[in-house]
C-alpha cells in the first residue's frame, strides 16, 4: 500500500490587511468557447498595489463561467468544450427553454465550472502555475457582453 506523504509547510507569512481594491471588467465574447482574462486581471492587481493576499474574480453571469485551465495548448480548451457538449448537449428535451436551446445548458455548464475564483497574490504575482491560465468561459451560442468582478485584498 502507498503513502502518501505531505511536505512541510514553506514560505509562512502572516501580517495584516493593509489594501483593497475593487473594479469591473468588461468583456466581449465571440460566442462560445474560452477568452483568456489573464493579463486583464493581472493589470488590475498592479494597479491595487496588493502584493502579498488574494484577487477574487466573479462572473455575474449564469450562462458564462470561469476557469482556470492549461494555457499552453489550445487543444486543450476545445477538447474541454467537446466535453462540455457531452455533458449538457444542446435539445436535451430540458423544460426551461425560455430563451432558447442554449440556454438551460449554458447553466447546467455553469453549475459544473466556477461562478468565481479566489487566486493567492505571492510579491505582488498571481500565484498561477507555470501552465495555468484564467478564462471566461462563454456557454451562450452568440456573443455577450459579460462582466467581471475583481476584487484584491492583502498588503
Amino acid at each position: 500500500m502507498s503513502r502518501d506523504r505531505i511536505g512541510s509547510i514553506e514560505g509562512f507569512s502572516a501580517g495584516e490587511v493593509r489594501r483593497r481594491a475593487g473594479a469591473t471588467l468588461a468583456v466581449a465574447t465571440p460566442g462560445p468557447g474560452f477568452t483568456d482574462v489573464t493579463d486583464a486581471v493581472a493589470g488590475f492587481l498592479a494597479r491595487s498595489g496588493v502584493t502579498d493576499g488574494l484577487v477574487t474574480v466573479f462572473c455575474r453571469h449564469t450562462s458564462a463561467s470561469l476557469t482556470i485551465q492549461e494555457n499552453a495548448d489550445p487543444d486543450v480548451r476545445t477538447d474541454l468544450m467537446t466535453a462540455l457538449d457531452h455533458l449538457a448537449p444542446r435539445h436535451a428535451g430540458y423544460v426551461h427553454g425560455a430563451e432558447g436551446p442554449d440556454d438551460m445548458p449554458a447553466h447546467i455548464r455553469t453549475l459544473l465550472t466556477d461562478a468565481s475564483l479566489t487566486i493567492p497574490v505571492i510579491g505582488g504575482r498571481l500565484a498561477l502555475g507555470t501552465w495555468q491560465g484564467i478564462y471566461l468561459i462563454e456557454h451562450r451560442d452568440r456573443p455577450h457582453r459579460r462582466e467581471i468582478v475583481l476584487a484584491a485584498i492583502g498588503a
